[in-house]
């Protein structure tokens, strides 16, 4: 075996095999975002992403890097070997558990055979030129490995299941002779409704000490008869009893305003005399 030979063998099984397809990739370029999404899904087997917070991490993670590649105007090759790149560095994560500085480490490598070659190699490998590699290290950095602790602990770290519910009790309430229509289901509770709309029946104590032979014409009669405090009375015992109280509060007023009048009366005569003696 030649020597091109062997180093086009080891050129392709640095990011092989491809994480997407082309006919893939030509799918995502017309789709929405909403269609980025659903597509993705599907190449990543993902069921769950509404209730799996797993699953919704990952999911982001390529939506992101499929739309930041998108946004550089990548080729359909670089959009293939790009989205690998990303693949292969999780992979790495989760499968060899490597750490940062050897993930930092193969991704340079990586970098040496897919970038700008500076060593004399065949440019037909080099995939993306020295901005292009440039930026996409930049893009791993804020991506991927400024939280890559978080990454590790969503694939290795172990995390308990936690139910959280809260238990509704919905009261019906039954039909009852009333004047007033029940409540719905879904307005007050029947305690409200018991104690404020639904008229009480009169306890037992209240009928045990109700005479069995009187009726409640009677009852209501004595009520009356015990509040009102003039029966008995005409209208002129009325008409000499308001004379009465009127004619003291008149004379205490009339007494109260001589007083007043004579103190100033003589408050001026005496005012009058000094001006005289001046």
């Amino acid at each position: 075996m030649c020597m091109r030979d062997a180093e086009s063998q080891e050129h392709e099984k640095i990011l092989s095999p491809d994480f997407l397809s082309v006919d893939q990739i030509s799918d995502l370029l017309t789709a929405d975002l909403n269609g980025i999404q659903k597509k993705l899904e599907e190449v990543l087997n993902l069921r769950n992403v509404h209730t799996s917070l797993k699953e919704a991490i990952l999911l982001d993670y390529y939506v992101s890097g499929f739309l930041w590649a998108k946004e550089k105007d990548f080729s359909v090759t670089q959009y293939s070997q790009f989205m690998t790149l990303l693949d292969m560095l999780l992979h790495n994560l989760n499968t060899l558990h490597m750490s940062l500085k050897d993930s930092i480490k193969w991704l340079g490598e990586v970098m040496a055979e897919i970038g700008p070659s500076h060593l004399g190699k065949n440019e037909e490998w080099n995939t993306f030129d020295i901005t292009q590699a440039n930026a996409i290290i930049d893009y791993l950095k804020i991506s991927l490995f400024q939280h890559y602790k978080l990454y590790e602990f969503l694939f290795c770290g172990t995390r308990e299941e936690i139910l959280l519910g809260i238990e509704e009790v919905i009261e019906v309430v039954k039909s009852a002779d009333s004047p007033f229509p029940g409540p719905l289901e879904e307005g007050i509770s029947s305690d409200i409704y018991s104690a404020f709309i639904v008229p009480q029946p009169p306890s037992d104590a209240e009928m045990t000490g109700l005479d069995p032979k009187q009726g409640p014409e009677e009852t209501h009669g004595e009520d009356v008869s015990e509040v009102d405090a003039l029966v008995g009375l005409t209208i002129e015992d009325i008409k000499s009893v308001l004379d009465q109280v009127t004619d003291d509060i008149l004379i205490t007023i009339q007494t109260e305003i001589n007083e007043k009048l004579q103190i100033q009366e003589e408050a001026f005569n005496a005012r009058i005399e000094k001006l005289k003696k001046d």
